[in-house]
């Protein structure tokens, strides 16, 4: 072989072999869900404790939130409690700035201030969110107000992965009974996650969310589905740095809580790399959210 052409060749697996780790690296994708507390305009009073009045999220609440968002680095992140499309733009350009960009995105506005949204670093390939969903509570007709987040990212051209996100009903008192609200909009989102693993199996599917209950509530079991079936979900068991689960903090009742989850299918659980994934801890996250961020790592490739 003329001395010309081995030279080359030895160059091009040089060349390969830098690129490889790379490569691995960014096989693994790193998903967050967090809820931001009211990324929004709304009455609050100042810092002197003035007189309430119509105020967007305090500037120092923003800083933690893009400090707590840039310490995760997320390939994906969904939010939840945002505000306008002005503020969702708003976010997303305050992290591009900071030097974390992301080139797709899609917000939910549903009927209700505060909105369900994703940001991603891959193409979004598909938009199947759902809104405008009703049910029978007590002979009325009611509305699942923040709708379900339902898009499909393509990882790469041999994986895609479909994200669902909720905020079903908060703890605040309704004279029909939060919990009960709450549970019908689970068994609308237990419908329309089984539509989607009835049609695909193979669908690689991880549902996030603020659920505002605790696992042992029939809400989050609807959610799961039935332990032995196809389509159960798996609640991935994240813990912080110190072997905590909570990830919302109640500060009238002192109250340590898990209201937030990522649930996994199936076809997607042997991906997960969970001894990486983590709720996020650190000793500001309280200037940001009365919630913990979460954070799931998988390995797109399908296993």
């Amino acid at each position: 072989m003329p001395v010309l052409i081995r030279s080359f060749l030895a160059g091009l697996l040089a060349a390969w072999f830098a690129l490889l780790p790379a490569a691995q690296a960014a096989d693994n994708v790193t998903v967050a869900f967090f809820n931001l507390r009211n990324y929004l305009s709304m009455s609050r009073r100042d810092d002197d404790g003035g007189p309430a009045e119509l105020r967007p999220k305090p500037e120092k609440e923003i800083e933690a939130v893009l400090k707590v968002i840039l310490s995760i680095k997320p390939d994906i992140l969904g939010v939840c409690e945002m505000g306008t499309r002005e503020d969702f733009e708003d976010l997303a350009a305050r992290l591009k700035k900071a030097g974390l960009e992301f080139t797709a995105s899609h917000y939910l506005e549903a009927d209700d201030d505060r909105h369900l949204a994703i940001y991603s670093r891959f193409p979004i390939a598909a938009r199947n969110t759902v809104k405008n969903l009703t049910y029978d509570l007590n002979g009325t007709a009611a509305q699942v107000r923040r709708g379900f987040l339902d898009v499909s990212v393509e990882i790469n051209p041999d994986y895609r992965l479909r994200l669902i996100g909720a905020h079903l009903k908060s703890k605040r008192p309704v004279p029909e009974g939060e919990a009960l609200v709450r549970r019908h909009e689970a068994e609308l989102l237990r419908a329309h996650l089984e539509e989607i693993m009835d049609a695909a199996p193979e669908t690689n599917l991880l549902v996030f969310g603020d659920f505002n209950d605790t696992r042992n509530e029939p809400a989050i079991s609807e959610i799961r589905g039935r332990r032995n079936s196809a389509t159960h979900l798996e609640d991935l068991p994240l813990e912080d740095s110190g072997g905590d689960r909570w990830t919302q903090y109640w500060s009238t009742a002192d109250l340590y809580s898990r209201f937030d989850y990522f649930f996994a299918n199936k076809a997607v659980r042997p991906e997960v790399l969970l001894d990486e994934s983590y709720v996020f801890r650190a000793g500001y996250w309280q200037d940001a959210s009365d919630h913990r961020a979460i954070v799931v790592v998988l390995s797109a490739e399908n296993k």
